[in-house]
């Protein structure tokens, strides 16, 4: 038996007026999806602990097994993880976003967040900024005073780690909650930390934004990536082994840390897929392929497919891409997965880790609809892939129990 597991990240939504009243889902032709669900169990469930913000860093914990209540530190150590940089005691651990803030004549607290990804900025510039920001020398001997150092990614997510840095107090503020908002009430706040950091930010503003790679993007009519972003900080983590707790072989396919970091700390292998972007331009297709390799011809029982780009096509404030990003989540993913598989015993569980709002740009919480499909027969909800149709189904409290669905077991202790 082969388990597959497709995230397609923010693509349950809530009815907007700018699709006639009706969500994402509803709107786009999912033929795969559809037949899948109509075929076998059509559910919904509760990823997002309320305790914590919605995001994908508590959903996708809780869908790979992880109680976010017991084991959650912050997104940042799990993104630390994906890089292999291990946190030491007293070691406080950031996600640093390459962000565009509002240019003009007003102070930095008045600007507004136009951007959490810079547009979607490419990996090799995104990196070749945040290097040189580093580097200068201004900006340098207040980061080695703050006792912090950055490890670049080749997307605009970059970690950074601060030696004893101290999480009391501190207020961070996900940028992509607060897109087109004044940034000054989601600035670093509550603690003598938080004034450092915001001074850092405040400094990152005042270099990047004149840097030549910026200069250009700007002449270019791109959005600069003019500050950096703290937030998601955490300290040091450790995860359930997932090979142990389940007794499946895993591995997952993403683009993003966050998705690396929790296969690393859990057990579970990482499967590079050449193209992949975690924007709406990635190769869908191939991580398809790569996953039905991985599963009938290098031994893996379970692999787990992320795809994000309708979670970035929301914040992007880019409808048209959200509905693209979900049909072709259908059609290249989902289409060449039941393809290829065909004639093999699969069991494969499709969802939306949390809601992604066209009208706000940012995270909800909610119930998201999951289908669970056994190439080998069995319950038939006769639905359509649907938020509402989903709340028809059995309802998951928590997004914890999905893995025992998916494999038919009750999880090890």
């Amino acid at each position: 038996m082969r388990y597959i597991l497709v995230i397609g990240d923010g693509m349950a939504d809530d009815p907007t007026s700018v699709l006639g009243g009706k969500t994402p889902l509803e709107s786009v032709d999912t033929p795969v999806m559809d037949r899948l669900s109509a075929g076998g169990v059509l559910g919904s469930v509760w990823n997002c602990p309320q305790e914590f913000p919605a995001g994908s860093d508590t959903a996708i914990l809780s869908i790979f097994g992880c109680d976010p209540r017991v084991c959650y530190t912050g997104r940042a150590p799990l993104e630390a993880a994906a890089q292999g940089v291990r946190l030491r005691p007293g070691d406080l651990a950031f996600r640093c976003n390459m962000a565009s803030l509002e240019e003009g004549d007003m102070p930095f607290d008045r600007r507004r967040i136009l951007s959490h990804s810079s547009g979607g900025i490419d990996g090799e510039t995104s990196r070749a900024l945040v290097e040189e920001l580093f580097a200068h020398p201004d900006f340098r001997s207040l980061a080695e005073a703050a006792g912090l150092e950055v490890h670049p990614t080749l997307t605009y997510r970059h970690i950074c780690v601060q030696a004893q840095g101290d999480p009391k107090g501190l207020v961070l503020s996900p940028p992509h909650d607060h897109l087109n908002e004044v940034c000054g009430p989601y600035l670093p706040h509550g603690s003598a930390n938080a004034e450092v950091l915001r001074g850092l930010m405040e400094k990152s503003f005042e270099i990047l934004r004149k840097l030549p790679a910026n200069l250009q993007r700007q002449a270019e009519g791109k959005l600069p990536a003019n500050c950096i972003w703290f937030w998601a900080e955490g300290t040091a983590v450790e995860l359930p082994n997932f090979p142990a707790r389940y007794g499946k072989r895993g591995a997952v396919i993403s683009a993003v840390p966050l998705c690396h970091g929790i296969a690393a700390l859990t057990g579970l292998d990482r499967i590079e897929v050449p193209g992949a972007t975690g924007e709406k331009d990635t190769n869908y297709r191939g991580k398809a392929e790569y996953a039905v390799r991985a599963l009938l011809e290098q031994g893996f029982d379970f692999v787990g497919i992320h795809v994000e780009a309708p979670d970035e096509c929301t914040h992007n404030g880019d409808t048209p891409g959200k509905l693209e990003s979900i049909a072709a989540i259908d059609r290249e993913v989902l289409g060449t997965l039941t393809e290829k598989l065909a004639g093999e015993d699969y069991r494969i569980l499709v969802l939306s880790d949390h809601k992604t709002l066209t009208d706000t740009r940012g995270h909800a919480y909610g119930y998201v609809p999951f289908l669970l499909y056994d190439s080998r027969g069995g319950e038939a909800s006769g639905l359509a892939y649907t938020e509402a149709n989903g709340l028809l189904g059995p309802h998951v409290e928590n997004g914890t129990a999905l893995m025992d669905l998916l494999f038919q077991t009750e999880a090890k202790a």
